[in-house]
């Protein structure tokens, strides 16, 4: 029989307890992944006992409150604060979710904090997004045009065409569902994921666009876009309520009838 085994430096160990000192009766256990590069050890999970009657309600907050009183060396990701962004996606409860939406009012006892998974980690909550990015980049989410760049004039579109945008375009980016797909986890060099078939989808379905035929074409590979089994993972862990696995099946549907679209 096989085994598998860790290498002994990714084991997850037993971190620092770090006590309330206030003295409240509201508190909330916290425990937090930790993993400093600089340091030749390995990654801890790190317990915080956080008075929640001096907090706001989401994940995000609390963070705030342990780096700004308690612990000023945990590292994660964070900007707009109200889920425009995506900056602070993170795993919270064992879901992916971004951390100034979720509340810690919908968690049962302990809150347990962990970076987004199957991505390299930087630094404590912070992972490496380069592949993606340039996965992103790879579908070339601008519009295209034959007209001359010296054209000031607007590219009207009808109020059905723009509707069919809707669910497409509010993505930002954020790879709570490309890390929560089985099928990116173990194919991310090859297989763009959730996200960006998702990003490539929009631009397909843009009635402003004149390069449709091309960006099917370039997206129509067994790796690029058919290691989606369709598990729904990235549909459930969406913190902005989209579809991507119905994007996805949508760029498989016009390849298979692509001679009437195109």
């Amino acid at each position: 029989m096989v085994q598998f085994n860790l290498p002994k430096n990714s084991r997850v160990l037993k971190g620092k307890y770090f006590k309330d000192k206030t003295g409240s009766s509201n508190l909330r256990k916290v425990h937090i992944y930790r993993w400093e590069p600089e340091k030749n050890e390995n990654p801890r999970i790190d317990t915080f006992e956080v008075d929640i009657s001096t907090c706001g309600h989401k994940i995000l907050d609390i963070l705030n409150k342990i780096k700004n009183e308690i612990d000023s060396s945990i590292t994660y990701r964070r900007s707009c604060a109200h889920g425009v962004c995506g900056s602070c996606a993170m795993n919270v409860d064992g879901i992916n979710t971004l951390s100034c939406m979720k509340s810690h009012k919908d968690i049962n006892g302990d809150i347990r904090i962990y970076p987004l998974p199957h991505l390299k980690v930087t630094k404590d909550l912070v992972v490496d997004l380069g592949t993606l990015y340039k996965q992103h980049e790879s579908i070339e989410p601008w519009l295209k045009t034959k007209e001359s760049t010296l054209q000031k004039s607007e590219i009207n579109q009808s109020k059905k065409n723009r509707d069919k945008l809707d669910g497409l375009y509010e993505c930002i980016m954020c790879a709570c569902c490309s890390t929560s797909c089985p099928s990116y986890w173990w194919n991310g060099e090859s297989y763009l994921g959730p996200a960006v078939l998702l990003q490539a989808y929009r631009w397909i379905s843009d009635s402003r666009d004149e390069e449709k035929k091309r960006r099917l074409e370039k997206v129509a590979d067994k790796l690029k876009l058919y290691r989606c089994h369709t598990i729904m993972n990235c549909t459930t862990s969406c913190p902005k309520g989209l579809n991507p696995a119905k994007a996805i099946g949508s760029i498989k549907k016009m390849l298979a009838t692509s001679w009437k679209l195109i």
